[in-house]
């Protein structure tokens, strides 16, 4: 496979898949019981809609691009090798938590990758039905809209979002040091629950900047792409490109990036 396909025309087939699949999580969400949970870790849920809706993605993204390979979290198909030309990276709900409690913030998270480079994203989020995508030198969208990362310069302006990992481990302090000096230092800091939608926020300028670490490449994938297609900038916590598999992330309008890796090297004690 080493002819690109057509973007435009795939992202727009993703986007109607992603809805159709929506539409099918937003309809078990009201059957889900506590019998459909299954635990996964500490606060690390997965239901039944999870890996319904894995292997439904799955199988519509496969017939869209035959013979591509798949990197998924609920782990419904077999993982694609690191030598696949084209590889779709999926989060079937990110957002899990919510979800089960009716919370109306989860989405679908999908991107491809082409010879280890991302080249199209989407983040669905479901509940409001808004279809963020984009794909290589396109620009980014929100439902047929062109989207762009706000223009505030300065992070005392800037409203932030976070998450809290599952496993904090040894950083719990540190991360929290942060976050009450982003608290003191910027309009505020949410925590929506999911770091798809969090990213999507980002690239249509809701939020100015988002930041978490013990990520994994199906939370971030889509979003991360976004947010570079809307003009914002993304790394690692020590500004490099190690964002998709090395557990971390910081992303902006690129405006306030500096002021962020500023905090990051204080508070975490992180270096370039």
């Amino acid at each position: 496979m080493s002819n690109q396909p057509n973007l435009e025309q795939l992202c727009d087939d993703v986007c109607k898949v992603c809805r159709e699949v929506g539409k099918f999580i937003l309809l078990e969400q009201q059957r889900l019981t506590q019998n459909g949970i299954e635990t996964k870790g500490t606060n690390d849920f997965v239901t039944y809609v999870d890996k319904a809706s894995e292997t439904l993605l799955v199988r519509e993204l496969g017939v869209l691009l035959p013979g591509s390979t798949f990197i998924t979290e609920e782990n419904t198909v077999k993982r694609a090798e690191n030598s696949d030309s084209m590889i779709w990276i999926i989060d079937p709900i990110d957002g899990t938590t919510n979800f089960i409690h009716g919370i109306p913030l989860f989405s679908i998270s999908v991107a491809l990758m082409m010879n280890g480079k991302i080249i199209l994203g989407v983040v669905h989020e479901i509940s409001r039905d808004e279809c963020f995508y984009a794909t290589e030198a396109q620009g980014a969208k929100l439902n047929g809209k062109t989207i762009k990362v706000s223009e505030r310069e300065k992070l005392a302006d800037s409203l932030l979002v976070t998450g809290f990992p599952y496993r904090m481990g040894d950083m719990l302090d540190a991360w929290m040091e942060l976050f009450k000096y982003f608290l003191k230092n910027s309009h505020g800091v949410r925590r929506l629950g999911s770091a798809a939608i969090d990213l999507a926020y980002v690239a249509c300028g809701r939020f100015e900047a988002f930041y978490e670490y013990g990520l994994s490449p199906w939370d971030v994938a889509a979003g991360a792409f976004i947010v570079e297609q809307a003009g914002g900038k993304v790394t690692d916590f020590k500004g490099g490109d190690d964002y998709l598999f090395g557990k971390e992330l910081v992303s902006s309008n690129a405006k306030v990036q500096t002021e962020l890796m500023q905090a990051l090297t204080e508070k975490l004690g992180v270096k370039a």
